[in-house]
């Protein structure tokens, strides 16, 4: 639960507005992030990827997770086959070199696919902020239709820009069919 539910001058998490189309949607994003809005979130039945790029949403850290998960995977998996056949069990087998590191290759990869595959799971759950099983859009009653044929656009009361009145006056001019308070 966020720390804002406890301070007495945010006593709502944010205002919701239903709108009636993934067009008004979109129109509604960009008018937002344009009025300067930075704390504000979407939901919709389906992804719209116009909506992220409206709100302005910045790229994602997963790919860098990924290929930092690779590149250890992959010095992790080589350091491990040096350290067995050089360092700690050296077996002279046919006169070649305890350092035959052609023979490292497909572990060293196996090794950075796993790593990889991991850290993008791991990140995803990190970065999504899950598992989350209660979010405070849930206390809306109309929120339940967000996964059939509504959309929604939300207004976090921790944004700088936040005033309850005038964002709700705000909202009701982006031509939402209703705009509902979030409590925590």
């Amino acid at each position: 639960m966020s720390t804002i539910a406890h301070q007495p001058d945010h006593p709502i998490y944010g205002l919701m507005a239903e709108l009636p189309s993934a067009e008004a949607l979109v129109e509604a994003a960009h008018k937002v992030h344009e009025a300067g809005y930075k704390h504000v979130d979407a939901y919709t039945p389906y992804p719209i990827e116009e909506v992220a790029h409206a709100l302005g949403h910045h790229r994602s850290k997963l790919p860098l997770i990924v290929l930092i998960g690779g590149l250890c995977g992959m010095l992790g998996g080589y350091l491990l086959q040096y350290w067995v056949a050089v360092i700690e069990y050296p077996l002279n087998i046919g006169g070649r070199p305890l350092h035959s590191w052609p023979a490292f290759i497909v572990p060293t990869f196996e090794c950075t696919i796993l790593a990889a595959a991991l850290s993008a799971v791991l990140g995803m759950f990190a970065l999504n902020g899950l598992p989350q099983p209660y979010h405070p859009v849930f206390n809306v009653p109309r929120f339940a239709l967000a996964s059939r044929d509504r959309y929604f656009l939300v207004i976090e009361s921790r944004d700088p820009k936040f005033d309850a009145e005038a964002t709700r006056r705000f909202l009701l001019d982006l031509n939402a069919s209703e705009v509902s308070t979030v409590e925590h």
